[in-house]
């Protein structure tokens, strides 16, 4: 049976707590939310802080709302909250649908319940050779991820690749959302797409200290996106590969878009190529062809989740292919 180590738990009451607690702490301290990463984490001894300071009893961690208070402006999603709220939220059913579909393709019902919209965003990376127990990896060795020197998927590579395998940080990432980060030395907003990294070890520039507060959608104005999920059992598992696709219609035709694969690399990754496919177009089959193409061409999947690498290249194009035809559908 795995157990958590023993460590010292603090619930705060508001963010300057928080961050005042954590600054006490120093590097042996953690947040957490819905705990629903950092506890399986913890007993597997991948992450073994010694003070974990919990954001939920944090009531503005918790809000849905509108920006500035206005009917018009866009939605405000507070990181702690849960993802089964997020999902069954109506503003976010109704401004951002996706949003809502990401959020409710996560895991089981018990975690949604449990995980958090900051959880999920800034969800651990993960790979055959480093989620297994302490004793497993200790009987290979441990990959550099965590006690070793080597990375297990490509023994010859200087980098971690272990694979982004949230369901809603491509989303936001297509969307264009922007994230509040809060630390000691005040508060920054920040581009979803900037606060990825493509290392496995090192997947957010978002500092240790730092609280992802709050995330920023932005207002409806033309646009529509979908996400679409392959996993081997549709009620359970990490993506496999994950597709969101956004565009912006202007008079009937594509404007702006954007393609963004998640668990094929160790961040959210957006192919612009693919995007700049579609602009001009009224998503007729040759510019999905050719959007799905681009998709599947930096696609490179390795022997870190699920399936044959083959079949899951294939597969880029095929739901890339699907989420457009969807979109286009929706037009109609």
């Amino acid at each position: 049976m795995l157990r958590l180590p023993s460590f010292k738990y603090l619930q705060p009451a508001t963010l300057q707590e928080a961050l005042a607690m954590k600054t006490d702490a120093g590097p042996e301290g953690s947040y957490v939310a819905g705990g629903t990463d950092l506890y399986p984490n913890m007993k597997r001894r991948q992450q073994e802080p010694r003070v974990v300071i919990s954001l939920m009893a944090i009531p503005e961690l918790r809000a849905v709302g509108r920006s500035g208070g206005t009917a018009d402006g866009g939605l405000v999603l507070g990181s702690c909250v849960t993802l089964s709220d997020l999902s069954a939220s109506p503003p976010v059913r109704q401004s951002a649908p996706v949003v809502a579909v990401a959020a409710a393709l996560v895991s089981t019902p018990l975690l949604r319940n449990m995980g958090t919209l900051g959880g999920n965003l800034c969800l651990d990376t993960r790979c055959n050779y480093y989620d297994q127990s302490y004793e497993w990896r200790k009987a290979i060795d441990f990959c550099m991820k965590k006690d070793g020197h080597i990375c297990w998927v490509a023994p010859s590579s200087p980098r971690c690749w272990a694979v982004s395998s949230s369901d809603v940080a491509p989303v936001m990432v297509a969307l264009g959302a922007e994230y509040l980060l809060a630390g000691p030395g005040g508060e920054r907003v920040v581009p979803a797409a900037r606060v990825y990294h493509n290392d496995g070890i090192n997947y957010l520039t978002k500092q240790p200290d730092e609280i992802l507060a709050e995330v920023r959608l932005p207002t409806p104005n033309g646009w529509d996106a979908v996400y679409h999920k392959l996993r081997r059992r549709d009620s359970f598992d990490f993506p496999v590969l994950g597709v969101a696709a956004w565009v912006r219609w202007e008079l009937g035709t594509v404007a702006e878009a954007r393609i963004v694969l998640g668990g094929v690399a160790s961040w959210p990754q957006e192919v612009p190529e693919a995007g700049a496919a579609l602009v001009g177009t009224d998503l007729s089959d040759e510019a999905i062809a050719a959007a799905a193409d681009a998709a599947y061409r930096p696609a490179k999947p390795l022997d870190n989740t699920d399936f044959e690498l083959s079949w899951r290249k294939q597969m880029t194009r095929v739901y890339v292919t699907r989420a457009l035809a969807e979109l286009r559908q929706r037009r109609a």
